[in-house]
């Protein structure tokens, strides 16, 4: 695997292996790498000729009073998990590499739909700072195809309408939820989660698919389901940050007559925020 810092010198190395005639698939992460970024790898892997993963922790996508800080860095036991993959490339780089003019001086990139619910409502410029950063990497690797988690289903829907908006040719491929035994979807912030939580996280993802079988079932009462799944989670001792049965498609709260459903929910533990969702087609 090969490792690079520095915008010129990645562009460089991808530029021979297009003028090769081989393709280009992208995983863009934060680090702290768990299975769950290694099965995006795979399906880079499977559709494309060379794998790059970029890792950079974006402090554009951090609100005041988040964990940017904190945030786990594991660089070396991130390094070993992509040559375990069987990674082509690692692009590394840090804040002045990408920010060279700093935060402030920064172009931004704004998707004005799907943006000020969910996640962010809660996280105000969280999505700016997303799209921003991404857009940059998309410019730097100049992928054929992009492969981002499921489990971040509002952030994999902002990136699409990014690149349908802005004509960026890039393949956008989501890779399903990677889950934990008890069905915890694998997240970086898992490990703030106290032993004494950890038995009873699984709520969430239980709650969720809980909605699913009553929807499956006939039940229309969307919000009588978000409430009882909001008391779900209450009663297992966390704070609920959302819990949306939504149109999979605009994000917007389900219609009764809605046949593409996504159901989303967020949830705080003692030092961790949980996202989690699950969708279903009805006929």
């Amino acid at each position: 695997m090969q490792i690079f810092h520095h915008v010129t010198s990645v562009r460089e190395a991808l530029g021979k292996e297009r003028a090769a005639g081989r393709t280009v698939g992208f995983v863009p992460t934060m680090g702290n790498l768990h299975q769950a970024h290694i099965e995006l790898v795979k399906i880079a892997q499977q559709h494309c000729d060379v794998v790059v993963v970029s890792i950079f922790v974006n402090p554009l996508q951090f609100g005041l009073h988040e964990d940017w800080d904190k945030y786990p860095r594991t660089y070396e036991a991130d390094i070993a998990k992509l040559q375990d993959a069987s990674c082509d490339y690692l692009f590394y780089p840090d804040e002045k590499e990408i920010y060279p003019n700093g935060m402030a001086e920064q172009t931004r990139v704004v998707v004005p739909t799907m943006t000020d619910v969910l996640c962010g409502a809660s996280r105000p410029g969280h999505f700016e700072g997303v799209t921003t950063v991404v857009s940059k990497l998309f410019n730097i690797v100049q992928p054929d195809e992009a492969v981002f988690g499921i489990k971040d289903f509002q952030q994999l829907a902002v990136i699409r309408r990014m690149v349908e908006d802005l004509c960026i040719p890039v393949k956008i491929t989501a890779g399903e939820i990677f889950r934990e035994p008890d069905g915890l979807a694998m997240s970086s912030r898992n490990s703030y989660i106290t032993p004494e939580e950890r038995p009873r996280v699984s709520q969430l993802n239980e709650s969720l698919n809980w909605v699913r079988e009553q929807i499956e079932q006939g039940n229309r009462e969307f919000l009588a389901l978000e409430a009882e799944a909001v008391k779900q989670i209450e009663a297992a001792g966390f704070k609920v940050d959302y819990f949306t049965i939504s149109s999979s498609r605009t994000l917007q709260p389900a219609a009764h007559d809605d046949t593409e459903i996504t159901i989303l929910g967020a949830m705080y533990t003692q030092a961790a925020r949980l996202i989690d969702n699950v969708s279903l087609t009805l006929g």
